[in-house]
């Protein structure tokens, strides 16, 4: 008896090895996921694939209209408005919209800000799904809880040295916070000089797991963000946030963390976090990557 070999689905991005982008990360791990069920994931598609994921404007499209076989069913993973996030259109949107309108069965789309904002200019998606990112519980995964008696941890991760990412806002705390209450570290690209801080340069994602768990508060500066990846990975490890509130945030956070909408109330923030810490940490519920997993083969028909 011939065995059938499980369907073959293509995630149409070549990952690149971390530390890299918040994209990357969550593709990474969903890549693993789905290998781990018996699925065979290709990078590029074949007379075999049923499925085929492709990511934002990183699509060869004249390639794929000639190679994708008759069938494929095929999702759109956006992200953005990238017009919103990098603040200037540099027509990015409007070439998502182009690959979207032609190619795709229906989109994911990591949040409802994401949606919306995608609506609110007259950026039309087929078929939109919210699916959030989630992080790969093999590095991101709690710590205990804090331990009193000395100095919060506070600390703020990020690959993109995108102005949006925050960090004016992260140069205005380390010159003020006080060093007896709060110590700050940013581990990444740092955009701007950040004194007082412990900067770390971009690590892999055992290391930057490990990196979190030995901290207690999560800064999320960023602006526009429609799904961070990195305060995923951040809530997952068990860290409550202060988070601009803006983007896919307040979705991501919800009653684990407290927002602002101007960086003066930071400081107040952080004082009623540390109060309220434990309480915040046991209200953290994010996606898990098997539960993110599913969604996505549900919206790639192979669910």
């Amino acid at each position: 008896m011939k065995l059938r070999r499980r369907p073959e689905v293509t995630i149409l991005y070549r990952p690149r090895r971390p530390p890299y982008g918040g994209s990357n990360q969550f593709l990474l791990a969903l890549r693993g996921e789905l290998r781990r069920r018996g699925l065979r994931v290709a990078d590029d598609v074949g007379r075999s694939t049923r499925a085929c994921l492709l990511h934002a404007y990183l699509v060869d499209v004249e390639r794929l209209r000639k190679r994708l076989p008759t069938g494929c069913r095929v999702v759109h993973r956006v992200d953005g408005p990238i017009g919103l996030y990098r603040g200037r259109d540099d027509g990015s949107d409007g070439r998502i919209v182009e690959i979207n309108q032609e190619l795709a069965h229906a989109t994911i789309v990591q949040s409802r800000y994401s949606l919306e904002a995608h609506r609110e200019l007259g950026l039309e998606l087929r078929e939109p799904t919210i699916v959030p990112n989630a992080a790969d519980p093999a590095f991101f995964f709690p710590a205990p809880a804090r331990s009193p008696g000395r100095p919060v941890r506070l600390i703020a991760t990020s690959w993109s040295d995108n102005p949006g990412k925050g960090g004016e806002t992260l140069r205005r705390l380390a010159r003020e916070l006080d060093p007896a209450r709060y110590r700050l570290t940013f581990a990444g690209r740092a955009p701007v000089e950040l004194p007082g801080a412990n900067v770390v340069p971009p690590v892999g994602s055992r290391e930057l797991g490990e990196l979190l768990r030995a901290h207690d508060v999560y800064l999320a500066p960023s602006l526009h963000d429609p799904c961070s990846n990195a305060l995923i990975e951040a809530l997952q490890c068990g860290l409550p946030a202060v988070y601009a509130r803006s983007g896919g945030h307040p979705e991501l956070v919800g009653e684990a963390g407290l927002g602002y909408d101007d960086d003066a109330e930071i400081p107040g923030l952080l004082d009623r976090l540390v109060d309220e810490h434990e309480e915040r940490r046991v209200k953290i519920s994010v996606a898990s990557l098997a539960e993110v997993a599913d969604r996505y083969l549900a919206v790639l028909g192979l669910g």
